[in-house]
């Protein structure tokens, strides 16, 4: 009895077109005392609404587990993309009902209105798809599946609630990387964005002798193997491998800044991934190196199955700090860990042009040994008061201090060219786009 008592008073709810009902019948009894030939009307149409209402009661009590229902996620979800989720809900009445349904969905979401409405027949079973976008990696934690119940009355309103709480990891952008390295595969990299690269004579590896067909290089012919085989002959040539391919990225409060929900780590961490993943596939091997004040992980360069994996959960860990990026440890650790010549991509980002003088020298040194690319971003909302037109002093003011900082990062393209030092000044939502057509035109220069 006192569970019963519990469930009535805990789960049980009154519904508005129970106060619709009972607010016609205070209406009735009101009007009764002005017209009197109202008679019993009040009273018969207040205990057909209490009778209705015994009834709608006994029908969602009657069972105590009427409905089911259960979330459906991935084993992991991939940062900064939409994820699909799926509720499972399934009626056991044997009437039909309406059902809303609430999903507590982790609070980095900062979202309440997960709120999902359906109606199902008696035995049916439905499942509803939604999406979500995190813009942080780390644990998000999902509670309780609430799922409210009304009969065709509607009278009243039974909540049932499904524990099921738990914690999904949010890795980077994988979902990312696989477009790609599905665009990669089939060669279809310019669907996305990726510029085919006008090759400048032949890469150095020799791959096959084979038949001439319509539109290969007559340049190619293999003369010897022609007068033997008494057909034409084409010596055919492959992109160099096993090159060593490395991100580094900076970690540094420089990176903390937040552009569209995410920071630029997680943009510079997104754009790793798929560039480690893109040049695996063209057979090079893939290093990472993280740097703050000091240095974090570090991930030798390798070509084996297993290395994405490994780059990966590297950088499901990482954070940004809130020091200056140490460059003379990056220089020490480079000339420590990486033995052959390498293509380094430095991710990391200046505001100033005295920011970049302070490591220039550490940079030049790496340089040396190494093809370096230095990738830094864009500031957007700079650029955006800079188009705008001023009304007054104060926006003049404004916009000639955008401009000037605009400015300086184009003067920070020029200064790293004048060292022999290769840049990309790219917006965030270009940076994987732009990276990754750098690299397949290093490849296709044989710069490396």
């Amino acid at each position: 009895m006192k569970k019963l008592f519990g469930l009535i008073y805990k789960n049980l709810f009154l519904t508005g077109r129970l106060f619709t009902g009972l607010g016609v019948c205070a209406l009735l009894f009101l009007l009764e005392f002005f017209f009197p030939w109202l008679g019993v009307i009040p009273e018969l149409f207040f205990w057909v609404l209490i009778i209705l209402l015994a009834i709608d009661l006994l029908m969602l009590l009657k069972t105590s587990k009427g409905v089911f229902a259960r979330r459906i996620t991935p084993e992991r979800l991939s940062n900064s993309d939409e994820n699909e989720l799926s509720i499972y809900i399934e009626n056991r009445y044997a009437f039909n009902i309406n059902v809303s349904i609430i999903d507590e969905i982790p609070v980095q979401f900062q979202k309440r209105d997960v709120w999902f409405e359906t109606a199902l027949k008696p035995n049916e079973r439905k499942q509803i798809n939604y999406m979500l976008r995190p813009t942080r990696r780390g644990e998000y934690e999902f509670g309780w599946i609430r799922v409210f119940v009304k009969s065709a009355l509607g009278l009243i309103e039974r909540r049932y609630n499904f524990e099921q709480t738990e914690i999904l990891a949010v890795y980077p952008s994988f979902l990312q990387m696989r477009k790609y390295e599905l665009m990669a595969i089939s060669n279809r990299l310019t669907d996305i964005g990726i510029k085919k690269i006008r090759r400048i004579g032949h890469s150095l590896e020799f791959e096959q002798v084979k038949n001439y067909v319509a539109g290969d290089d007559y340049r190619t012919i293999n003369w010897k193997a022609t007068a033997r085989q008494g057909n034409l002959m084409v010596n055919s040539f492959v992109d160099e491998k096993a090159q060593h391919v490395y991100c580094i990225i900076d970690k540094s409060r420089a990176m903390k800044m937040p552009f569209e929900g995410m920071s630029l780590l997680d943009y510079a961490i997104n754009a790793s991934l798929v560039l480690s993943n893109v040049a695996l596939l063209k057979e090079d091997k893939a290093g990472l190196i993280t740097v703050a004040e000091k240095i974090g992980a570090v991930v030798p360069s390798d070509s084996k199955y297993t290395q994405l994996n490994k780059i990966l959960e590297v950088l499901y860990k990482e954070k940004t700090d809130f020091l200056e990026t140490n460059l003379e440890a990056l220089y020490v650790t480079a000339r420590r860990v990486i033995k052959q010549r390498s293509l380094i991509v430095f991710f990391t980002n200046y505001e100033s042009l005295s920011a970049l003088q302070r490591q220039l020298p550490f940079l030049k040194r790496i340089a040396k040994f190494h093809l370096l690319l230095v990738v830094f971003f864009e500031n957007t909302e700079l650029r955006a008061l800079s188009e705008q037109p001023a009304s007054n002093v104060e926006g003049i003011y404004i916009k000639t201090i955008a401009e000037k900082f605009a400015y300086d990062k184009k003067l920070m393209v020029k200064e790293l060219a004048s060292h022999g030092i290769q840049s990309i000044l790219t917006t965030p939502q270009n940076l994987t786009i732009n990276t990754v057509n750098r690299y397949l035109e290093i490849k296709a220069k044989q710069k490396l």
